[in-house]
């Protein structure tokens, strides 16, 4: 479940105030403590804009192809697509 960044700093807050441990406010919330820390952590570096959901996807991937390299093989293919498996025996 994905929690907004509000509720994430409710829930530090709940647990800075508690009287219990960690662990049981945690367990009563129903929040993981391996989450909750990697949220306080954040709160911790860069207060409560920093625990604004990321992007879980990569920004660049590794393997892509250049859009100019990628145009080339396009044009490479139209203009010899004798050479295209489709056109083998």
């Amino acid at each position: 479940m994905r929690y907004p960044a509000s509720e994430k700093l409710e829930i530090i807050r709940i647990v800075e105030q508690s009287h219990l441990p960690a662990k049981l406010t945690l367990d009563k919330l129903g929040v993981s403590r391996r989450t909750f820390y990697r949220w306080y952590d954040r709160y911790l570096e860069g207060g409560p804009e920093a625990l604004a959901d990321r992007p879980s996807a990569p920004s660049r991937v590794w393997n892509r192809i250049p859009d100019t390299i990628h145009d080339q093989i396009i044009e490479l293919a139209l203009e010899q697509s004798e050479l295209s498996p489709g056109n083998w025996p």
